[in-house]
């Protein structure tokens, strides 16, 4: 039985209610919220597992919600469902641009949203909880989204060190590059592997030594990336 703490955002008491029977019938423990400002509130305080969050929410949407959990290191890790009537495809790129991990759009069917919470929450916590790696020269500090090598600061864009955190905490396993599409740059790039290739090289270039010869992130023809530094 799942015992995780789900936070759902919206303002139409109907669906809160209705989201909050049915997850609490599959065993997670739900938390509430009508609006924004309460929602970022109970979100520092609690810190849920996963938060399902409403787009149109008034005073603050839910754009903007996402992007204060983003910006807190200490939310930055939680996932995120966006709940919405709008089916734009604009909408739904913005909301995986600004970290959303998923996307669903009103009307949904109640098994439609649990098994997405049950795979948005599979591929999180399937990953090591350590805040901070270090291999050769190099050291990462995942919660201050900080790397050094040889004592030195490397700039990574946003995208190059979700990246490296997330070959990193699947260290040993081949990731697939329609994997590595689908986790960091959303459903909409699914297809266009140049686009995790292209940042492979980049990382390459930070911080391997030899970027030509690498020693840490290994190609795996014709399949993807697999990061190999062992404990």
């Amino acid at each position: 039985m799942a015992e995780e703490k789900i936070l759902v955002v919206d303002d139409e008491d109907h669906i809160l209610e209705l989201i909050k029977f049915n997850l609490e019938k599959e065993g997670y423990k739900v938390l509430t919220s009508g609006n924004g400002i309460d929602a970022l509130n109970i979100i520092k305080e609690e810190v849920p597992k996963l938060i399902l969050l409403d787009l149109m929410l008034p005073g603050m949407d839910g754009y903007d919600i996402c992007k204060e959990i983003r910006r807190d290191t200490l939310t930055s890790h939680i996932p995120v469902i966006m709940i919405t009537a709008k089916g734009e495809e604009l909408d739904k790129i913005l909301g995986l641009e600004l970290g959303a991990d998923d996307y669903i759009t009103k009307p949904f069917s109640v098994r439609e949203l649990i098994a997405r919470i049950k795979a948005v929450l599979r591929r999180t916590t399937t990953q090591f909880v350590e805040t901070s790696y270090k291999f050769g020269n190099v050291a990462i500090d995942f919660q201050k989204h900080e790397i050094m090598k040889s004592g030195k600061r490397i700039d990574l864009t946003l995208k190059e060190f979700e990246l490296l955190e997330i070959l990193i905490k699947n260290k040993g396993r081949v990731m697939t590059r329609d994997f590595l599409l689908d986790k960091i740059w959303g459903y909409e790039y699914i297809g266009e592997t140049r686009t995790v290739d292209v940042h492979i090289r980049h990382l390459r270039q930070k911080i391997e030594d030899d970027d030509k010869n690498p020693k840490y992130i290994e190609t795996i023809r014709g399949i993807g990336y697999r990061f190999n530094y062992g404990d």
